[in-house]
C-alpha cells in the first residue's frame, strides 16, 4: 500500500515560526514533524510515499529529497494553488489509481497502529476509513459519530458546545479506495469532511471510523507546539530520539559538549555539536538545537531552541520558541509565549514579554523593552562601528561572510590600485577571518602587503608607509570568544567618524566594487617589518644616557605578539634586560584582568629577586604597558599616567599633554608645575591621536596603559613608550617608586549604571537641570563641577545600554558620596 503525506499548508497559526518554514518542516526535538510522521509510515510498511506540496515546496523537496536516506521511495505532487485536503490528493491521482492507499498530515505528530487501521479498513470492505481519536476539547476539531460496528453515522465540522455531541474526532488520517477519486473534481478546492465525505454517505457508500488508541497531537498552535517537544521528552508518544540518555529524562546527541559544571534536570534534549557551558542552567522540557551554544549563567525553562542559536551569559528564556540563527545577547529575558523568528538578533539586557511575536530578520536594540509585536520594522543596527571598530562574538556576530562584505565595502572606499595593509594577532580566529578579507579586496581591484602576526602598533606604523589603509584583526581584550575588526586610513590612525560613517553607507546600501579579471589586486609579504620598525623607533625617540645608565629592566611580553619586536628593540637599545613569556600561545590571545594582574604579580616578584630598576608588562597586541617599580610594587594604570607625565614634562618643561576630560585634575597640578599646558579631550582614542598630531603635544596617555609619543605616532604604541620611559628614568636618575612619591594621590572612582537606549537623551537632560548653576563641562557627556573643586562626570555609552559615572573628591569616601548622589540622578531619569 502506499500512502499520502499532506504538506502543502502555510501554517498560518504557528507564525512567525512558518513565516520562512513551512510547517511540516518545524522541528520537534530536533527532527522535522514530517520525519516523525515518515518514520511511523516506514514502521508500518509503507515506504512509497506520495507527498503534496504548495507553499514553500521546495524547502520540503530540498530537505527530504528522495527519500533515500530514510530507506523509502518519496515522490512530489505539487500544487500551483491550495486544492483542499481532497483536491491535493486528487494531485497526485496517477501515483495512487491503483490500490488502496492511506493519507495522513504531515505535521501532525502521532503513534497510532497504522497496521491495525489499515487491517480494520480491510475487514469492514469500506471505501473510506476515517481515523479517529478521544481529545478532552473537540471544538477546533471535526467530530465523527460512529454505531457499534464502526460505520459512520454523522460529521460535523469545527462545531460549537452547544453542538458537541461526543468528543471522537477526525485525525484527518484517512484509509481510502481508489474509486474514491470519482467523488473529487479536478483542478478545485474540495475537502473531505466538507464536501466528499457527505456525498458518500447520501449515496449510502461504506465509510468506517476507526477509534485508534495512543498519541495524537495536531501541531497547529505555539502552545501545541511547545506542548508536542514536552509529551516526546516525556515519553508520551513513541517516536526516535538520536543521542544517548546520559541521566533520567537528560539526552544528550552526538558531538554535544555539555560542561560538568551545568545544571540539567530532565526531561531535556541537546542537539548534535550543541554547546552547555559551566553554570548554564537548563530545565525541564527544554529542547536545544544543533550547533546552539549556551553561555554561562544562561538559564532555560520550557525553551525550544532551533539549530544555530547563539545564547549569551545571564540571558533567560523560559517557555519560549527561538527561531534558527538567531543571536540572544547578555541578560536579556525572553518570557513565556514568546515567539522569536528566524535570523533575529535580540540586544544585551532586552526584554520581550510574554506572547510577543518578533517576525525573522528582525533586530530588537540593547536594553528595549518589547511588548508588541515586531512584524514589519526591520530595526537594523545603527552603526556598524563601536569603540574598538567592527565587534562581535566570532561565528555568531562577526562571520567569515561578515568579514568578507565589510573589507569589500572598506575596499569600495578606495581607488582601484590601492594599497591596503592587512595584519592579525595570534589568535586562530583572526587568522581564519583574515584570508576571507584578503580575498575579498583583492577581488575589488586592491593590492594587499599582508604583515601576518604583527603587534597592533606595527600594523600602523606599516600602515603608514605609502598604504591606503589598513585592517587588523584582533581577539577583544579581555573576552576571548569576541574578535575586533579595525580599520586604519592612511597616517595608520583609526578611522575618521565621516569615514566610518561612509563605510557604514557603501555596506548598508551593499554596493561593492567588483574588479574585472585583469584588475585582481596582488599579494605580497614584506620581508623586515620589524627592523624597519625598530630603527624609526629609535630615530625618533631620544634615546641619551640610556647605554650608559647601566639599567637592568625586566619585561614581560605575555605570550602575545609584542615578543616579537622585542628581540630587535633590546638588542639595538644596548639595555641589560630580561625577558619572559616570549612565546605565542594561541590559545590565549587576550587576558583577563584576573589573569593579568596575576601577570604583574610574578612581574613584581621577578622585578625585586633580580634588582632590576623596573618592570613592563606588555599587553597580547603590543599596544598597551603597565607597570612595576623597583619594589616589584604594582605601579596601577592611573598613576602609571601621571609618572609618565611627571616624567615627559619635567624634562621638556613646554608644550601640551593630551589627556582624556575623565582623567584625576591632579593630573593638572603634575602638569603646570612643570610648566606645560593639560589639553583636555574626549574619551574617544580618535580624539587623544587627533591632539597628539599637533607639534606642540609632547604627550598623551588614557590612564588605561595606553600612551602616546607624539614625536614618533599618534597612536598608542607600547614598545614606543617602553623606549621613551627607559630614556627619561636614565637621564633623570630617579627610581619609578620616586616619582610616584612626590605626585599628590588622587581619589576617582567610577561606576556603570544600566540606561535603556530609549532613555539616554531623558538621563542627559536630567543630568544638565539637575546640575543647576554649578559649572559644567560638556568636553564629552556632562562634567559638573562643583563650587569645592569635587567634580563628577555622566556619559552615556555610544554601544551598550550603558552610563558611565566619573567622580574625584580630596578623599575616597568623598569621591563615593559624589557617585552615589549623581547615580542616584540618573537611575531617577532612567526609571
Amino acid at each position: 500500500m502506499k500512502a499520502v503525506v499532506m504538506a502543502g499548508g502555510e501554517g498560518t497559526r504557528l507564525r512567525p515560526m512558518t513565516a520562512s518554514m513551512p510547517k511540516p518542516l518545524l522541528p520537534v526535538v530536533n527532527k522535522p514533524i514530517m520525519e516523525h510522521v515518515l518514520k511511523l509510515l516506514k514502521r508500518h510498511g509503507l515506504t512509497e510515499t506520495v507527498v503534496t506540496v504548495q507553499f514553500l515546496a521546495s524547502l520540503v523537496k530540498n530537505y527530504f529529497g528522495d527519500g533515500e536516506e530514510l530507506g523509502m521511495e518519496l515522490s512530489y505532487a505539487h500544487e500551483e494553488k491550495p486544492l483542499g485536503t481532497a483536491g491535493s490528493v486528487k494531485n497526485a491521482e496517477e501515483a495512487l489509481k491503483d490500490d488502496a492507499f492511506l493519507v495522513i498530515s504531515g505535521d501532525a505528530l502521532t503513534d497510532f497502529d497504522l497496521s491495525d487501521l489499515i487491517r480494520f479498513h480491510r475487514e469492514r470492505g469500506a471505501m473510506v476509513t476515517v481515523c479517529l481519536t478521544r481529545v478532552p476539547n473537540p471544538l477546533e476539531f471535526g467530530i465523527t459519530i460512529v454505531d457499534d460496528d464502526g460505520k459512520v453515522d454523522r460529521f460535523l465540522e469545527k462545531p460549537t458546545w452547544g453542538q458537541v455531541f461526543s468528543d471522537t474526532v477526525n485525525t484527518g488520517i484517512y484509509v481510502m479506495e481508489p474509486e474514491v477519486f470519482d467523488y473529487v473534481e479536478a483542478d478545485a478546492s474540495v475537502d473531505w469532511s466538507g464536501d466528499v465525505f457527505p456525498r458518500l454517505m447520501e449515496e449510502g457508500k461504506p465509510i468506517y471510523g476507526y477509534v485508534a488508541e495512543g498519541y495524537w497531537e495536531d501541531v497547529g498552535t505555539h502552545e501545541s507546539y511547545v506542548q508536542a517537544q514536552a509529551d516526546v521528552l516525556e515519553g508520551k508518544v513513541d517516536v526516535e530520539r538520536d543521542g544517548f540518555e546520559i541521566s533520567p529524562g537528560v539526552w544528550v546527541a552526538e558531538g554535544a559538549e555539555v560542561h560538568p559544571d551545568a545544571e540539567l534536570r530532565g526531561p531535556l534534549y541537546i542537539g548534535d555539536y550543541a554547546k552547555v557551558e559551566s553554570g548554564a542552567e537548563v530545565r525541564e522540557q527544554s529542547v536545544i538545537g544543533s550547533n546552539v551554544v549556551v553561555k554561562s549563567g544562561a538559564f532555560l525553562h520550557r525553551a525550544v531552541v532551533h539549530d544555530n542559536v547563539y545564547v549569551g551569559p545571564q540571558s533567560n528564556l523560559r517557555g519560549c520558541v527561538i527561531g534558527k540563527n538567531t543571536d540572544i545577547m547578555r541578560a536579556s529575558r525572553i518570557e513565556d509565549g514568546a515567539v522569536v523568528g528566524d535570523e533575529c538578533f535580540i540586544g544585551e539586557e532586552s526584554i520581550v514579554q510574554g506572547n510577543v511575536r518578533i517576525y525573522p530578520f528582525k533586530t530588537i536594540e540593547a536594553g528595549a523593552f518589547v511588548n508588541t509585536s515586531v512584524i514589519w520594522e526591520s530595526r537594523g543596527q545603527a552603526h556598524l562601528f563601536g569603540a574598538r571598530g567592527v565587534s562581535g562574538i566570532l561565528n555568531v556576530e562577526i562571520t567569515p561572510e561578515l568579514a568578507v562584505r565589510l573589507a569589500g565595502a572598506y575596499a569600495t572606499t578606495l581607488k582601484k590600485g590601492s594599497t591596503v595593509c592587512t595584519a592579525r594577532d595570534h589568535s586562530r580566529g583572526a587568522r581564519a577571518l583574515k584570508r576571507a578579507i584578503i580575498s575579498a579586496l583583492q577581488a575589488s581591484a586592491i593590492d594587499v602587503r599582508d604583515l601576518e602576526n604583527v603587534p597592533l602598533p606595527v600594523a600602523r606604523e606599516q600602515t603608514a608607509r605609502g598604504s591606503a589603509g589598513g585592517i587588523m584583526i584582533r581577539t577583544t581584550t579581555g573576552v576571548p570568544d569576541s574578535v575586533d575588526i579595525m580599520f586604519f586610513d592612511e597616517r595608520g590612525a583609526d578611522l575618521s567618524q565621516a569615514k566610518q560613517r561612509k563605510l557604514d553607507r557603501v555596506y548598508a546600501r551593499q554596493e561593492y566594487r567588483r574588479a574585472f579579471p585583469g584588475e585582481i589586486g596582488d599579494l605580497s609579504f614584506p620581508s623586515s617589518v620589524y627592523d624597519s620598525y625598530t630603527g624609526s623607533l629609535l630615530r625618533a625617540v631620544d634615546t641619551t644616557g640610556i647605554a650608559e645608565s647601566g639599567l637592568k629592566v625586566v619585561v614581560d611580553a605575555s605570550n602575545g605578539s609584542a615578543g616579537l619586536v622585542l628581540p630587535s628593540l633590546l638588542g639595538r637599545l644596548g639595555v641589560d634586560s630580561l625577558t619572559i613569556n616570549p612565546g605565542l600561545d594561541e590559545a590565549r590571545p587576550t587576558e583577563t584582568a584576573e589573569s593579568r594582574r596575576a601577570g604583574l604579580v610574578r612581574l613584581g616578584e621577578i622585578v625585586a629577586s633580580a634588582r632590576a630598576a623596573f618592570g613592563v608588562r606588555f599587553d597580547p597586541v603590543g599596544e598597551r604597558i603597565s607597570l612595576v617599580d623597583e619594589h616589584g610594587r604594582i605601579v596601577e594604570d592611573d598613576r602609571a599616567l601621571l609618572v609618565m607625565l611627571d616624567l615627559v614634562a619635567a624634562e621638556r618643561r613646554s608644550g601640551r599633554v593630551a589627556l582624556p576630560v575623565t582623567t584625576t585634575r591632579i593630573a593638572e597640578q603634575v602638569a603646570a608645575y612643570h610648566g606645560t599646558q593639560v589639553e583636555w579631550t574626549t574619551t574617544s582614542t580618535d580624539d587623544l591621536a587627533r591632539v597628539s598630531r599637533d607639534d606642540a603635544t609632547v604627550f598623551g596617555g588614557d590612564g588605561r596603559g595606553g600612551f602616546i609619543v607624539p614625536e614618533f605616532s599618534s597612536v598608542f604604541d607600547g614598545a614606543a613608550a617602553f623606549v621613551r620611559l627607559i630614556g627619561l628614568v636614565a637621564r633623570t636618575q630617579l627610581t619609578l617608586s620616586q616619582i610616584d612619591a612626590r605626585i599628590p594621590q588622587a581619589h576617582v572612582s567610577r561606576r556603570d549604571l544600566p540606561t535603556p537606549w530609549a532613555v539616554k537623551g531623558l538621563v542627559m537632560r536630567t543630568v544638565v537641570e539637575a546640575a543647576g548653576d554649578r559649572s559644567v563641562d560638556t568636553t564629552d557627556g556632562v562634567r559638573v563641577v562643583e563650587s569645592d573643586g569635587r567634580w563628577v562626570m555622566v556619559l552615556p555609552d555610544p554601544a551598550e545600554a550603558v552610563t558611565h559615572l566619573w567622580a574625584e573628591g580630596p578623599d575616597e569616601a568623598s569621591a563615593q558620596a559624589l557617585l552615589d548622589e549623581w547615580a542616584a540622578v540618573v537611575d531617577s531619569a532612567g526609571h
